[in-house]
């Protein structure tokens, strides 16, 4: 089961201690920034095999995603056993999970196992969620659900060689129970083209919904006589034609496709592309063994980058000083310290202990980030004008202090607009361009890509505002958002450019 949402619920049982297995080790490559207590060798063939997909997607869509800065990569803990993944996602049945935020994105995976030829599950699940990351963040027109789930499972299912090389759109041996039941009746297709995005799983529910998503697009992605029919019927439906008929327009009859469907999943020489090393080219990948205190510090880092509120996040309050009293002269367990207590709400020691971490550590980058959103928000708490004003200046110096060190970091940017809109006053234009740049920065949030699209109403560019909204309004993972984002976007409807609406209450409340 692929995770749809983070269920914050778990408790702090990921903070027994664990038995030890190696010692904790950073992996840093161009794309992702992996954490694990496991082998050097093995971390190094994990980090290497994520650049391999990273590279094979560019090459299969033939498409270049743009080097992300440093706090763009997709970070990767690695937690534990299955059990650990699901006290951590607070969810029973969840393999792996990834959340997509802007400057911060961060997954969770169980052991690193690297097994040659098809992927253990919680890898598929990583693969799968680093697809919709990498599909978003070079295609900004939106999928029809079945098509961005299809290629998310198409791709999840890559397998690597012990040769170097991988191969993409292997057998998903995880959805053959599906797939094997439907095929004895015929494999319909019916409930993906013509869904409801209200309800798109009705009738078949949402795995069986998976299954036959991953099938149609295997089917024609490698299908030679089928070539350019899925890019014809997605350039179809953003068009505006209905998905149902635009199927038919490109594909012909369905009933003939959902026979050959059906003869495609019973066939045993189903293929692959496969990529030979020569044919992937990946950067160097950099291992640190972690110090003491961060090793020591990694449970309440984790749970940190997962999220806490309420009394969840004063245990890891209360767990975190106690690391860190031990830990004084380390930059980089102060710099955990300031994130547990800006998420328990302690904003003034917050500031201390990443001032604490940047005297140690100047290069800390999340110690400036927390430092600026304890300062920023301590000063949407202050009443008195000039020392509101006075206040949002002092959260400035820490966020350029960021952007000057990482320019393209998003969070400057985005507390750029913001700022304005915390104080009830119009966005510059400057800042209008920062918050934008931050969306294209990190596409695959959700959030900020509302954020942005309510911008556009509010200043009436109205063309703007459906570009930004729309891929969101069919996002894989949108759910009742998406609802409403459909919802706006109808609101648009018959208005003209130039015709905005009041948003600015509407964008402060979304950006708190």
């Amino acid at each position: 089961m692929i995770i749809r949402s983070l269920l914050f619920l778990a408790g702090l049982a990921l903070l027994a201690p664990a038995p030890a297995r190696a010692a904790w080790h950073e992996a840093s490559s161009e794309h992702f920034v992996i954490y694990a207590d496991d082998m050097e060798a093995d971390l190094r063939l994990f980090a290497e095999n994520l650049e391999r997909y990273h590279a094979a997607l560019e090459v299969f869509t033939g498409r270049d995603l743009e080097t992300p800065s440093p706090s763009n990569r997709v970070k990767v803990f690695v937690v534990g056993n299955a059990a650990a993944v699901e006290r951590l996602a607070g969810a029973p049945g969840i393999a792996g999970f990834y959340l997509p935020r802007a400057g911060d994105n961060a997954a969770f995976v169980q052991e690193i196992r690297n097994k040659p030829g098809y992927p253990e599950l919680s890898t598929v699940v990583l693969q799968h969620e680093y697809a919709h990351h990498f599909l978003m963040s070079t295609e900004r027109f939106a999928m029809p659900l079945w098509m961005a789930e299809g290629a998310a499972e198409f791709f999840g299912a890559a397998g690597f060689g012990e040769d170097g090389g991988i191969a993409l759109g292997l057998y998903a041996m995880h959805r053959w129970r599906d797939l094997h039941f439907a095929s004895n009746r015929g494999i319909a297709i019916d409930p993906l083209l013509d869904y409801d995005p209200a309800d798109p799983f009705r009738g078949i529910g949402r795995e069986a919904f998976y299954a036959r998503a991953w099938l149609l697009y295997h089917f024609l992605s490698m299908k030679e006589e089928r070539t350019g029919q899925l890019r014809a019927y997605w350039l179809d439906v953003l068009a505006g034609t209905p998905s149902l008929e635009a199927a038919r327009n490109a594909f012909g009859s369905i009933s003939a496709l959902e026979r050959e469907l059906t003869a495609h999943w019973r066939k045993r020489d189903r293929q692959a592309y496969v990529l030979g090393p020569e044919k992937i080219a990946i950067g160097e990948v950099s291992l640190r063994r972690l110090s003491e205190g961060e090793a020591a510090m990694m449970d309440v880092r984790i749970l940190a980058e997962r999220g806490a509120t309420g009394q969840e996040a004063a245990q890891l309050v209360d767990k975190a000083r106690a690391i860190a009293a031990d830990h004084r002269a380390d930059g980089a367990v102060q710099a955990v310290l300031a994130r547990a207590e800006w998420l328990g709400g302690n904003d003034r020691e917050a500031i201390a202990a990443s001032g604490a971490a940047l005297a140690l550590d100047p290069g800390q980058i999340s110690a400036y980030a927390y430092q600026g959103l304890a300062l920023f928000r301590l000063a949407e708490g202050t009443s008195e004008q000039a020392a509101r004003e006075a206040a949002f200046a002092a959260a400035d110096v820490p966020l350029h202090a960021l952007n000057a060190l990482e320019n393209d970091h998003p969070l400057p940017l985005i507390l750029a607009y913001r700022s304005f809109v915390a104080r009830g006053l119009e966005p510059s234009e400057n800042a209008r361009d920062a918050l934008q740049r931050a969306a294209e920065l990190a596409p695959f949030d959700m959030q900020l890509g509302l954020v942005v699209g309510l911008m556009h109403i509010h200043d009436g560019r109205i063309a703007q505002a459906r570009a930004a909204l729309q891929p969101l309004a069919s996002h894989p993972h949108g759910g009742a958002r998406s609802a409403q984002i459909r919802d706006l976007i109808t609101m648009l409807e018959g208005r003209k450019e130039g015709e905005g609406f009041a948003m600015l209450e509407l964008i402060a409340q979304e950006m708190r």
